[in-house]
């Protein structure tokens, strides 16, 4: 069995074969253990050496809200030759990488509507179970998630299908929407209408034809956002594949571009390597109030900060969420952090984002396209089918599971290199298909926090 030691300061290795973890050297009980060169917990009983690290015997060490301090530790990256892309470029300046039509509904009520009129059009519908029975600021952030998919440059044409009853009903969404562009998206009221099959399709055939004017562009690489996910880890996925994105996403803001990093539970233990990296003091209490504010959430819940691992994530060899946050993370690369985004905000300008909401994978790859992504880069290292409505790169942290799933992984991070993956990202870019569109494997999952009426 290969075993490498990932940093000088660790006391445990890594299996190369299963990504498990095993000791250096004599751990005592009570000893934190490090990978990373950070603490990943602590030992829970004494560890001898070569013995496997993992629940029997390992611990998180994580508690609830922490006060921080700014450490700025800020530096440029290294000057990149600029790239292009063939995008179309929108009325507004964003550019979208494809140009598809979208059947987005205010409301669950609708969802069956939405999938006929899109076996009947091609159109893609993304359906989801709210839009009515919401209040408060639960029922605004679903407003406003509906409203970053309608306004996304990679949609030629949307069609906003509401019913006519909801509390998300279409005149009230227009109010979170504000200002859109009148060519790309048309709204229909089932209610209001005889026929809504017929009068849908003949809405979507108005955006095909609209769409259908359209042309690429060539366009600089810098004005590409990239989202960044994870899931389905392994005990690789901070060896091989995260890491791996972080060059690729820190390449791309250095020639002007934007990346956005998600799943703030999965920062816990790992969040002050971040915080040390935000250009101003402004931007780290935004980014702090964002950490803490989501331990908060899971303490009025009644749960632990720490309980994020998955059984599939333990079954790869990760032990506690430090672990797991600390391989998380390496996806931003080493960029400066620019800005945090909440709720509704896109990414503006160049550089790593933050972006609020929580790790699981249907939702995280929402709030991205929501946040403007016109691509995902998407590690795993046990697989994962799902798609998000925008082209999905699926990159495995280990050979084993490209081979074994050649219809869901784009990118073998274990033997492909950087410059392999950079030019898939632009060639995706530029219209090629990926697994999650070859396949048609486009989902949405919207965050909710809220009574139900």
């Amino acid at each position: 069995m290969e075993l490498a030691l990932i940093h000088e300061k660790d006391n445990v290795r890594v299996s190369l074969e299963n990504g498990h973890k095993y000791a250096v050297r004599a751990i005592k009980q009570g000893e934190p253990v490090i990978k990373y060169g950070f603490p990943i917990g602590v030992a829970s009983a004494d560890i001898a050496p070569g013995e496997h690290v993992h629940t029997h015997n390992l611990r998180t060490a994580l508690a609830g809200e922490q006060e921080y301090t700014y450490t700025p530790d800020v530096a440029p990256l290294p000057p990149q030759t600029p790239r292009e892309i063939r995008a179309f470029v929108r009325a507004n300046g964003t550019i979208g990488i494809r140009n598809d039509v979208w059947i987005v509904p205010t409301v669950g009520c609708v969802n069956e509507l939405a999938r006929k009129l899109s076996a009947l059009t091609g159109a893609f519908a993304f359906p989801h179970p709210y839009g009515c029975s919401q209040l408060g600021g639960d029922h605004l952030r679903t407003q406003q998630t509906l409203c970053g998919l309608i306004r996304h440059p990679n949609a030629g044409g949307v069609l906003v299908l509401g019913l006519g009853c909801e509390n998300n009903r279409i005149p009230e969404l227009k109010k979170v929407l504000g200002a859109y562009d009148e060519a790309r998206v048309r709204f229909l009221n089932a209610q209001d209408c005889g026929d809504e099959i017929a009068e849908g399709a003949a809405l979507i055939r108005e955006l095909r034809e609209q769409a259908a004017k359209d042309e690429r562009q060539t366009v600089p690489v810098s004005r590409l956002t990239v989202g960044l996910k994870c899931g389905g880890s392994d005990g690789l996925s901070g060896v091989t594949a995260n890491p791996l994105v972080g060059r690729i996403s820190d390449r791309l803001v250095a020639m002007g571009g934007a990346a956005v990093l998600t799943e703030v539970p999965e920062m816990f233990g790992a969040e002050q390597l971040l915080f040390n990296r935000c250009v101003s003091e402004a931007v780290f209490r935004k980014a702090a109030r964002m950490v803490n504010g989501y331990k908060a959430y899971f303490l009025a819940h009644g749960q632990p900060v720490s309980e994020n691992p998955s059984p599939g994530n333990k079954d790869g060899g990760i032990t506690t969420l430090e672990e797991k946050s600390l391989g998380c993370v390496q996806k931003g690369g080493a960029a400066p952090v620019a800005a945090v985004l909440h709720d509704g905000e896109a990414a503006q300008g160049p550089g790593l984002h933050l972006l609020n909401g929580p790790g699981n994978d249907m939702i995280a790859v929402t709030n991205l396209t929501a946040a403007g992504c016109q691509l995902i880069l998407f590690t795993t290292g046990r697989g994962t089918p799902l798609g998000a409505p925008v082209p999905t790169l699926k990159i495995a942290t280990n050979t084993a599971l490209a081979l074994k799933k050649p219809g869901w992984i784009d990118f073998d991070a274990q033997t492909g290199s950087e410059d392999d993956l950079f030019e898939l990202l632009l060639a995706a870019a530029d219209g090629q298909p990926t697994k999650n569109e070859v396949n048609g494997y486009r989902d949405i999952a919207i965050f909710k926090d809220g009574v139900i009426l």
